[in-house]
């Protein structure tokens, strides 16, 4: 199996810059983990704490702590550092080769989602952004790594997608074109990639934002695919326009 992960991510219109950080880290016992933290607010400000949540995660995951307490770290972090009155969204998306599990870290009102077996799964348990109370706990989600699994997370900037305008990003919709009928077993269309949804998700939401994001907009797709080339190659492709 080979774990392939695409990010989308822009900017809300006419800020300096995204309030949103992602980071990827090696696990110290295989794998890797996504972080992905939104900062109240926007602009530079929303930057600087989502930076420093993401910071502190990535610092302890590579040192082998378990995510959930690396969460939990990072709530109890940004409490002290400003008194319970900013908060921030995080999220930790891990594939684990040492449990060969995906562990979904939420601290995160908005769900993740999870297509396994042509069943798609919402992860939408109550959860609670980070930095608001002393000891706050994210919500964890472990699933067995299987061949063919795709999950999806993403700030609130898609579920605000449209909102302005009275609309709403549906999508369960965007997946079933971008698959198909998902409940068919057996089917012989091409299955798109992780860049290929991130990409699907991201233009759909900038659409209804009629091209003016009203918030910062991050997309993460992982995905569960084969793999028999050897040697095992690792690569990593990264975009940035400046």
């Amino acid at each position: 199996m080979e774990v392939q992960i695409a990010v989308a991510k822009v900017k809300k219109y006419a800020t300096s810059e995204s309030g949103d950080t992602l980071e990827v880290v090696e696990r110290p016992n295989g794998g890797l983990s996504v972080v992905l933290a939104d900062g109240q607010s926007s602009g530079r400000g929303a930057k600087r704490i989502s930076n420093m949540v993401v910071r502190k995660v990535i610092s302890l995951l590579a040192e082998g702590v378990r995510d959930g307490a690396a969460a939990r770290a990072a709530s109890d972090y940004l409490f002290t550092e400003r008194q319970g009155k900013v908060q921030a969204t995080l999220n930790i998306l891990s594939a684990d080769m040492q449990t060969r599990t995906l562990v979904v870290t939420r601290n995160n009102p908005a769900p993740v989602l999870v297509l396994s077996g042509g069943r798609l799964l919402h992860l939408d348990g109550e959860s609670v952004p980070v930095g608001i109370y002393r000891g706050t706990r994210p919500v964890v989600t472990e699933l067995p790594l299987e061949e063919g699994m795709t999950v999806i997370m993403f700030t609130d900037g898609v579920v605000h997608a449209g909102a302005r305008y009275g609309q709403h990003l549906d999508l369960e919709t965007l997946l079933h074109g971008l698959y198909g009928d998902t409940e068919e077993e057996d089917t012989h269309q091409t299955p798109p990639s992780a860049e290929d949804i991130a990409e699907a998700l991201l233009s759909e939401a900038l659409r209804l934002d009629r091209g003016r994001p009203t918030d910062d907009i991050s997309i993460v797709v992982l995905q569960v695919v084969p793999y028999h080339e050897e040697p095992r190659v690792r690569r990593m492709l990264v975009r940035l326009p400046l």
